[in-house]
């Protein structure tokens, strides 16, 4: 079998899993894409956005139609590790302790509000992100496959927050900001959710075709000149001057790491992957650039008394990188 054939047939769920999911979600096609994309790379995802945007609309929808089990867990300031990963219970009859598992053992994590847990228990998610496993006790459990978490983080109120260092949000494949949808779309969900029958996703694919795919993923063609092109773009986030982008190297305070190479690379793979093509454009790295990207350039301080963003400085290299 061709490469383009095994890619036609290893992706003939993504289709009818978008079209599964659009019958209750409205809009947010982008954001869906994105959470399937970190499904087949194999990564983690941070939302951010206001309330009430459907964001864990979005995930337990996307968890019913690809048939995965899903949990999600809000933290709060008094949030323990053990609350997440478990813990060993001792039982009175047998004299034995025995593990609880917590609910970090399921396909599917929505870890709402991050950053309202102290670092402790930041940090054991994201040891949990990082190895796939966790101890309870003396003893190591991997956790299933797949497995994502999607985290969640509210712009506003900010007082008593911690928020998430930036080494630690290079953990996430993505960071994605979810904004308000459109007044056609907006009628579309007052019609549709406001009614007596909320509508019910079902399952049109399971977790091992996720798998496959993300095993087909890897099999994609990148021809040099796309890596060349990705190159550029990372490097130009690094020393911008020895790129062309003199004007952005007081404004970039710290550039993508090697992790922000190889997401990029994995993302546009999954982009290729969900259009049923067996090679990679600069458009497919193009598409996924911002979303990458934006959690790993870091800005200086003269950049916010200009307002300038990462989002800014990012699209002004995409912009006038070109493309091969």
């Amino acid at each position: 079998m061709s490469t383009s054939d095994l890619i036609r047939e290893k992706s003939a769920f993504i289709d009818p899993l978008m079209k599964e999911v659009s019958k209750v979600l409205v809009g947010q096609r982008e954001l869906v894409e994105r959470l399937v994309q970190a499904l087949l790379c194999d990564g983690h995802v941070l939302l951010e956005g206001l309330p009430g945007l459907a964001k864990t609309l979005t995930v337990k929808t996307l968890a019913q139609c690809i048939d995965a089990d899903f949990n999600r867990i809000q933290f709060t300031p008094d949030l323990l590790p053990a609350d997440l990963v478990g813990t060993m219970l001792f039982n009175q009859k047998t004299f034995e302790f025995t593990p609880k598992k917590g609910p970090l053992f399921t396909n599917i994590v929505l870890a709402d509000e991050i950053n309202r847990a102290p670092a402790k228990v930041q940090s054991a998610l994201l040891e949990a992100m990082g190895e796939r496993q966790v101890t309870i006790g003396e003893i190591s459990y991997r956790l299933a496959d797949p497995f994502i978490v999607l985290a969640t983080q509210n712009p506003i109120e900010q007082e008593g927050t911690y928020p998430l260092p930036e080494a630690q949000m290079d953990r996430f494949l993505f960071k994605i900001s979810v904004g308000y949808p459109t007044l056609s779309e907006e009628k579309q969900i007052l019609e549709r959710m406001s009614g007596a029958e909320v509508p019910i996703p079902a399952a049109v694919c399971n977790p091992k075709d996720i798998l496959e795919g993300r095993k087909a993923c890897s099999a994609l063609h990148i021809e040099e000149k796309v890596k060349n092109y990705i190159l550029k773009i990372i490097f130009a986030t690094r020393e911008p001057e020895k790129h062309g982008f003199d004007q952005l190297k007081k404004w970039i305070s710290v550039g993508a790491s090697p992790r922000g190479t190889i997401s990029l690379t994995k993302a546009a793979r999954a982009t290729a992957f969900m259009e049923h093509r067996d090679y990679i454009t600069p458009e497919d790295v193009k598409a996924v650039a911002l979303d990458v990207l934006r959690h790993r350039v870091m800005v200086t301080y003269e950049a916010e008394a200009e307002g300038m963003t990462s989002e800014t400085i990012i699209r002004k290299i995409l912009e006038n990188t070109q493309v091969p």
